[in-house]
């Protein structure tokens, strides 16, 4: 893994020494108004970032890809993950603290990482389908695939949790 940049956001590959930083950022009571729960404790975290080093699940089938994101200053605000299934689809989770929430920052972070997965081939460049009530948007992206593309279009699925 490799660090991802934007203009506004830096991607780091997510380790052990994050614990301390991502900890703060973690323990914000907000992002678990409705799901899941902050670390137990600075220690449990380390060890889930010590284990979650090896990028790979249990039965190595799965890529675990985690990075910690960053603003400018350097100050942490979030992670984004990619588990990277055999077949190429993707489950795509992320969490900020909720100071940065509404800034378009996961959008970014998101699109950064998606595009780093791609650059490696570890998935297949995302197609754009627009809604059919969109006839125009529809027609000006045929008339731009090459002929054989245009017979159908694949699908990844979305997912915001991982297992383990």
């Amino acid at each position: 893994m490799r660090t991802v940049g934007t203009a506004a956001l830096t991607l780091e590959p997510q380790a052990q020494q994050h614990a301390a930083e991502m900890f703060v950022v973690l323990s914000d009571p907000a992002i678990y108004e409705y799901e899941n729960e902050p670390p137990a404790s600075l220690e449990a975290l380390r060890r889930r970032y010590a284990a979650l080093e090896a990028r790979r699940s249990p039965d190595g089938r799965e890529q675990w890809l985690n990075w910690v994101i960053r603003l400018p200053t350097g100050e942490p605000i979030g992670y984004v993950q990619a588990t990277v299934y055999p077949d190429r689809r993707a489950a795509i989770a992320y969490e900020l603290g909720s100071a940065w929430w509404g800034r378009g920052l996961a959008r970014q972070a998101v699109e950064a990482m998606v595009a780093e997965l791609v650059a490696r081939q570890l998935l297949p460049a995302p197609e754009t389908l627009p809604p059919a009530a969109h006839r125009r948007s529809s027609y000006t992206l045929a008339a731009q695939r090459p002929a054989a593309a245009r017979g159908g279009s694949s699908h990844a699925g979305a997912s915001t949790s991982r297992p383990g």
